[in-house]
C-alpha cells in the first residue's frame, strides 16, 4: 500500500492528497483554485519584473522613433 502525499493548498492551507484523482491539485477544490485564478487576474498577485540596460537602451529607441522594428 502507498501512502498519498499530501499538500496543503496555496489557497486555503487544507492539506489534500497529491493524486491524479485529485483534478484540482495542489488546490483542495475547484472553488479555491478560482480564488487563486482571480487573484492573478486582478494583478493582486504579480511576478517582479528586473530591469536591464538593454530594457533601458530599446526604451529609448522606441521613445525616439515609436515606428521602428526590432525585428
Amino acid at each position: 500500500m502507498q501512502k498519498n502525499t499530501m499538500v496543503a493548498c496555496p489557497t486555503c492551507s487544507k492539506k489534500t492528497p497529491w493524486t491524479t484523482e485529485n483534478k484540482d491539485r495542489p488546490f483542495c477544490s475547484a472553488r479555491c483554485k478560482l480564488i487563486d485564478l482571480g487573484e492573478w487576474a486582478s494583478e493582486s498577485y504579480s511576478i517582479p519584473q528586473q530591469d536591464s540596460e538593454e530594457d533601458e537602451v530599446f526604451s529609448e529607441d522606441l521613445t525616439a522613433n515609436p515606428n521602428r522594428s526590432f525585428l
